[in-house]
């Protein structure tokens, strides 16, 4: 425990600075900004500010690009309660209820309600985070190259249980991402493979000409293709502050939110939106009449807005502790380490207390930042939602060109961010995540390379990963978790085949 408070001390000692102070203000007011703005989104943005990171130190870059993500999940309840669009994925069930307050003449309650749940799951977070990502470090520790490779075959089977859609798609773009990821020069023998003689190649497709194109051309593309109204809370909003019902009904669903956020959060392949999802679905149950859900129980905003600010930082203690990604925003983080070049484990902890410590403390300071910024700012954030989007798109392309460019000076980098743009796009109609192909493209050389590690420690013996208990147990757990989704879904085509 004295360890504890003495890593915390060294940690707010970091993130009160001045200038990691102004950076996590930005990350946050950024954050916020995103969410807002239906269609941009903070993958998108943190693919953006990845250059940007190149200028800041590690852990100020973190702060920065940390603050961006859970800074989103703010804003995207602001649209859903005021204009019943949600900013964000994770806000969509938010609007359920969120709206319907708001067309009652609650909506300052709404959005107080949404803000300190929000708060409060922050908070149980960074200490969740702070408390369990030194012992799972140390953990890590144990593992051997073995172990690491059944942990990333572990996440990528969790992002394809977890993806949205077909199960068959999903692992078809986890194998796409690992085939890019093997592009380049190979490590062991010093041979270029699948470069078709362009030397931009050799190094490898880097994981920001995808990010950008996959997240943000495609988007882009996506989003001029559909227009849609946007009707704004024309009631004034005079009361910013819940009443005693509100919050005798919105404390227990928060604390019960937080919990499922914190869980669903740290699995590979979770993350915030899965998290509201099952916030919402658990208040509807546990509720002692379900039929005021959709009508204005404000249970429907505070579950689910306190769930998916939990899953959206407990994506960070997989990411921090194990150097596996949980999702592909977490894959960018990752890839911004890489920039600095540090790379990701349980190392990481040991070897950069700053860094991680100075995270932590960080986004609980973070979280206060945007309760505090959040609720004054509220007739600015409408404004904004007024904005055409054929004025947004032009900046926002260019700022990806330019980001893309600066990065190496190389204009075949913003080729390739055009070509899988293009390609992100077509992916979406064929209802593919792009998610689960960045996985794989940052996963994919790790996997290669802890694999040969393992082959060349046991002798060419493969039967290393079932004779070591932690790889074994990992394997063992993957594949039932992969059993439990697809054999019912082999028994429901059965069942549809036998009725026609």
């Amino acid at each position: 425990m004295t360890d504890l408070f003495a890593h915390l001390w060294l940690g707010f000692s970091v993130a009160l600075s001045p200038w990691n102070l102004l950076i996590c203000l930005v990350g946050c007011l950024l954050g916020t900004l995103i969410g807002v703005l239906p269609g941009i989104g903070p993958t998108a943005t943190v693919a953006m500010l990845m250059p940007i990171t190149f200028y800041l130190t590690p852990v100020s870059a973190m702060i920065m690009l940390a603050g961006v993500y859970y800074g989103s999940q703010y804003g995207g309840s602001t649209t859903a309660i005021l204009v019943n669009i949600p900013g964000e994925a994770s806000s969509v069930v938010t609007c359920l209820d969120g709206y319907a307050m708001a067309l009652q003449g609650r909506a300052g309650s709404a959005l107080a309600v949404a803000a300190l749940a929000s708060f409060f799951a922050g908070t149980v977070t960074t200490i969740a985070i702070a408390v369990a990502g030194p012992p799972l470090a140390r953990i890590a520790l144990l593992f051997h190259s073995a172990d690491y490779v059944s942990v990333m075959i572990l996440g990528l089977v969790c992002a394809m249980v977890l993806a949205h859609g077909s199960l068959l798609k999903a692992s078809g773009m986890i194998v796409l991402g690992i085939f890019f990821g093997l592009v380049g020069t190979d490590v062991n023998t010093g041979v270029a493979r699948y470069t078709f003689g362009i030397p931009d190649l050799y190094d490898g497709i880097g994981f920001v000409p995808v990010a950008m194109g996959m997240f943000g051309v495609a988007e882009i593309i996506l989003n001029l293709e559909e227009t849609q109204g946007r009707d704004l809370i024309t009631k004034e909003i005079n009361r910013l502050w819940p009443t005693r019902d509100d919050f005798r009904l919105a404390w227990p669903a928060t604390v019960r939110g937080t919990l499922i956020g914190l869980g669903l959060g740290i699995l590979p392949g979770s993350g915030a939106t899965v998290g509201s999802f099952a916030g919402y679905s658990l208040e509807k149950k546990v509720a002692r009449d379900p039929s005021r859900f959709g009508k204005g129980a404000v249970e429907g905003v505070a579950g689910p807005e306190s769930a998916n600010n939990a899953a959206a930082q407990a994506n960070f203690i997989p990411m921090l502790s194990l150097g596996l990604p949980a999702n592909a925003l977490m894959a960018m983080m990752i890839g911004a380490l890489m920039i600095h070049g540090i790379t990701p484990g349980p190392m990481v902890i040991e070897k950069q207390p700053v860094l991680f410590w100075g995270l932590v403390a960080s986004m609980w300071i973070g979280n206060l930042m945007l309760v505090i910024i959040n609720l004054p700012l509220i007739g600015i954030w409408v404004k904004l939602l007024q904005i055409p989007y054929r004025y947004l798109f032009p900046a926002i392309l260019l700022f990806c060109c330019i980001g893309v460019y600066s990065l190496n000076n190389s204009i075949v980098e913003v080729a390739f961010m055009a070509f899988f743009g293009v390609l992100g796009y077509f992916l979406k109609k064929l209802e593919c995540e792009p998610a689960p192909l960045l996985l794989g493209l940052i996963l994919g050389p790790m996997l290669e390379e802890n694999f040969r590690r393992a082959m060349i420690v046991s002798g060419g013996d493969l039967t290393v990963f079932v004779t070591r208990p932690i790889s074994l147990s990992l394997l063992v757990f993957s594949t039932l978790l992969l059993m439990a989704v697809v054999v019912p879904a082999i028994r429901k085509g059965r069942e549809i085949a036998f009725q026609e």
